[in-house]
């Protein structure tokens, strides 16, 4: 059924210097409608993306959405995809399935931009962003990102001015504070949401991490049920080992408010140094829209240097202008490979593996 409610577009969108920004459907607009109501509303953004139609199976979700910001609503994937001026799919449909919708996004000559956690199955994620690559179709997540993001890249600066040698450890936090109830989404299914603050929460620490620190080998995890009502746990900390034989730790809550909320910390630790990352608190409710970073290291003549730096850009955000480049002029060099995206994917594979048999799994 195609419950296509007609409503003005807003026609005022600045242009981009490369090109007028791509015209975009969001699709899914349980978590969707916060990228339409605030990522999509933003100056900067609707230089690269211009927002024409909402679309979900609920059709009062989507019209609602839809009359909020002044476009088309629609129920219709395959309308959505059939209309000519559409040009871009912003998926945000449940990870479960979303390598098919991608590859029905992509062959309908539509270029993707999704989120985080991609996919379960990490096969299926491989096959449809190889199959993007060869089609020369534009496929970005948030999580990680097509190129690096601002702190990464300060963490590689300072890696180097440094010389920190090679990486030994490193611990993430991400946290809030939710007082869930089972809804039977499947946020409930520890199947579909493995280690439930890991897989919502933690994804993007994993990320990080692995675009830092290389290939994962091993992951043991530990969880518990607090304050939740959900039959998944809401306090949980997985243990990574990599390859090179750095030990990662992220610890992710859905128990604690003391302010920081998704603060996305870091402590990263190197031969000759140490790499700090929201680990000063900030007021009320900013931790998750500001990012300071400080290095502690080693020099030559034994004495201690300290630089810190509050770079733009943090890990998570969507590089709404670099999807706006990759459209319009092609893939970016440099950019994130399937290979590296996967890796993620396989790390939660094993992770869920860990929490139902509580021993180590390799990855």
């Amino acid at each position: 059924m195609n419950s296509d409610v007609l409503s003005p577009e807003k026609n005022n969108t600045p242009q981009a210097a490369d090109g007028p920004p791509v015209r975009l459907a969001v699709v899914g607009l349980h978590f969707g409608r916060h990228i339409v109501m605030d990522e999509l509303s933003k100056e900067e953004v609707r230089k690269s993306c211009t927002l024409v139609t909402v679309c979900d199976l609920d059709a009062v979700r989507a019209n609602e959405v839809a009359a909020a910001v002044g476009v088309k609503a629609s129920t219709d994937l395959d309308a959505v995809l059939a209309a000519p001026d559409i040009e871009a799919v912003a998926l945000y449909t449940p990870p479960v399935g979303r390598a098919a919708l991608i590859r029905k996004i992509i062959r309908a000559g539509k270029d993707v931009m999704t989120t985080k956690p991609f996919e379960l199955d990490a096969q299926a994620a491989l096959k449809v962003l190889e199959e993007a690559r060869e089609m020369g179709r534009v496929v970005h997540l948030n999580s990680p990102a097509p190129m690096l993001p601002g702190d990464l890249r300060q963490v590689e600066m300072w890696r180097e001015k440094y010389q920190l040698g090679r990486p030994i450890a490193c611990h993430r936090e991400a946290y809030a504070s939710y007082r869930e109830k089972a809804d039977g989404s499947w946020y409930d299914d520890p199947q579909l949401c493995p280690v439930a603050p890991i897989f919502r929460l933690g994804i993007y620490l994993i990320n990080d991490m692995i675009q830092l620190l290389g290939e994962p080998e091993a992951v043991q995890v530990m969880h518990s049920r607090i304050f939740t009502g959900r039959p998944t746990p809401d306090n949980a900390q997985l243990l990574i080992r990599f390859k090179n034989g750095v030990i990662g730790s992220v610890f992710a809550s859905f128990c604690v408010d003391d302010g920081q909320f998704y603060s996305n910390s870091m402590v990263l630790k190197y031969e000759r140094g140490t790499i700090l990352r929201n680990m000063e608190p900030f007021a009320y409710g900013e931790a998750n829209s500001r990012t300071h970073m400080s290095v502690v290291a080693k020099t030559g003549k034994e004495q201690t240097v300290i630089e810190r730096a509050e770079p733009a850009n943090m890990s998570g955000g969507y590089q709404w202008r670099e999807f706006h480049r990759a459209v319009r002029t092609g893939p970016l060099l440099n950019a994130t490979t399937p290979e590296q995206i996967v890796m993620g994917i396989r790390v939660i594979g094993a992770m869920s593996r860990a929490e139902h048999s509580g021993r180590e799994e390799l990855i």
